[in-house]
């Protein structure tokens, strides 16, 4: 983390407003203590399985996490004076096949309206402890969206796993023009979202399966420019692409129609 603050030049109020999200190996008493006294806002799992079925016992009511069925959240009752600044608790439990609970804590030190921003839900629910509660579970949900997701959207969306070569130096070019795609197919995503917010949800499977994959045509003038896209219009999702590409590419002059391919 220091030399993370120091490449990205993270001074005190930088990191009043910076929010670390960690999973269950990076939330010890210790690591906690040392990233609230840094002025963090850490939101993180307990990684003590002991102490995370202590502090369940002390959750007086469960709710049901509607979006996923069998998963309950609560309030932690338990005081505590462990941490350098007030942190909020949440335990969550899953039922496991043998038929008990997998116990788990969130430790947070977000404020209400902040969890829910982060969440997209109006600011006015603060006052639903309910609608506060999962949406701190929610947030740590989200952590799913680093790294790990990433690598495996790619993997069933560009066919990572199909395209392993013998050589190094081949294997080398693959990473690259995979990353390539990727960040193409991202930053195309962030450039046509505003005006067809659909797919702001679309992972890279979704975008390469369903959007990349709609048939279509350029017609260029006599220097090589495109002067005009055609999409297919029997595509289900053509409408809404062209909508967006043609605010998109209105600057250039290009036009852009549904037509029969």
């Amino acid at each position: 983390m220091l030399a993370a603050e120091a490449a990205l030049e993270l001074d005190e109020t930088k990191r009043r407003r910076t929010i670390l999200r960690l999973y269950g190996g990076g939330g010890s008493r210790a690591d906690v203590n040392w990233a609230l006294w840094r002025g963090y806002a850490v939101h993180c799992k307990d990684c003590s399985t002991q102490r995370a079925d202590k502090l369940a016992a002390s959750v007086t009511a469960w709710v049901d996490d509607p979006r996923n069925p069998g998963r309950q959240a609560g309030w932690v009752t338990e005081p505590t004076r462990a941490y350098v600044r007030p942190v909020r608790r949440i335990a969550v439990r899953c039922p496991t096949k043998a038929g008990g609970w997998a116990v788990g804590v969130i430790i947070s030190a977000l404020a209400p309206k902040d969890v829910l921003a982060l969440t997209r839900q109006p600011v006015d629910r603060v006052s639903d402890a309910t609608a506060v509660l999962l949406a701190y579970v929610y947030f740590y949900d989200q952590r799913g969206g680093g790294v790990e997701t990433a690598n495996k959207e790619d993997k069933q969306g560009l066919g990572l796993s199909k395209r392993n070569k013998k050589r190094f130096e081949a294997q080398q070019v693959v990473v690259l023009l995979s990353a390539l795609t990727h960040n193409v197919l991202v930053w195309a995503r962030g450039w046509l979202a505003p005006h067809h917010p659909r797919l702001a949800q679309y992972g890279i499977k979704r975008l390469v399966r369903d959007i990349w994959q709609i048939s279509g045509c350029l017609e260029f003038n006599s220097r090589g420019e495109v002067i005009q896209v055609v999409v297919n219009h029997a595509a289900p999702l053509a409408p809404g692409l062209v909508a967006a590409l043609r605010v998109l590419l209105a600057a250039e002059g290009v036009v852009v129609n549904l037509g029969e391919i």
